[in-house]
């Protein structure tokens, strides 16, 4: 028995004094820096959509359709009105009744209001990429015909060359975390690579899942790697210092137990 405790002691002696690498683990998401979303600029139906998440695109590059033979017909109604309000403008101006021609005159802009406005959105039919990157959300090949809204959102678009990491940084380990600290990433698809990246923004907002409060940390790429795309998700590890492996593995369960004794104090 004491050769045993002996042998733990020996044991125990050097480890409490060894010192290693501390980083705080978080579930990570690959965003693009800039996310444009596409939107339905008028109450309308889906006629196509040819492409859908996942895939990439080009600038002006269609992304979907929508069906225009209501707006071409209501542009063709409202031409005809007007070209009637022409000819009783003239009409009007030719008898010199200035009551009649002030009324014909008003519904004259009215009508040609009108067809800007549609004429607006058949240019806005088309559905188009507004920059070359890829489709991070929005699939409407299972929907042809279905109704769309004005203002909703049909498509996200992200660039290709232009990446974020966003982590989700545990609530107990968020006052260690500070700007320009180093980190590697280490994503689903691809478990054997690590991505290096640089702590750029710590938000204030905090997310709450699973009964655990999330705060989002935000850092950036140290290299550009065409292989990553926005949406993949994998684990984020933030370098913070080099502590005592036996603080780094007993420090979460002393913190709750800190607290665990400090809400239970009279």
């Amino acid at each position: 028995r004491d050769k045993l405790v002996t042998g733990v002691q020996t044991c125990a002696l050097p480890i409490s004094f060894a010192t290693g690498d501390y980083r705080i683990s978080a579930n990570s998401t690959v965003e693009g820096v800039v996310q444009r979303a596409i939107t339905a600029p008028f109450n309308g139906y889906v006629k196509d959509a040819p492409l859908r998440a996942g895939d990439t695109v080009k600038s002006g590059q269609v992304i979907g359709r929508f069906d225009d033979r209501d707006l071409k017909l209501e542009r063709t109604k409202v031409g005809s009105q007007r070209d009637q309000y022409v000819r009783q403008h003239r009409e009007a101006m030719a008898k010199h009744d200035r009551a009649q021609t002030e009324i014909v005159s008003a519904l004259l802009a009215q009508s040609e209001a009108q067809l800007a406005l549609l004429d607006e959105q058949l240019a806005r039919v088309e559905m188009k990429a507004p920059f070359d990157g890829v489709i991070v959300s929005g699939d409407l090949s299972q929907n042809l015909g279905s109704p769309v809204e004005r203002g909703q959102v049909l498509f996200e678009v992200a660039p290709l060359d232009g990446y974020r990491i966003a982590l989700r940084v545990d609530e107990r380990d968020i006052s260690s975390v500070s700007l320009s600290q180093r980190g590697e990433l280490a994503v689903t698809s691809m478990p054997g690579d690590r991505f290096p990246f640089k702590v750029t923004k710590i938000t204030s907002v905090n997310t709450a899942k699973d009964g655990i409060n999330y705060f989002r940390v935000e850092a950036e790429l140290a290299h550009r790697d065409l292989r990553l795309r926005p949406g993949m998700e994998g684990v984020g590890k933030i370098h913070v210092d080099e502590r005592k492996l036996i603080w780094i593995w007993t420090h979460t369960l002393t913190d709750w137990m800190r607290l665990w004794f400090w809400s239970w104090l009279p």
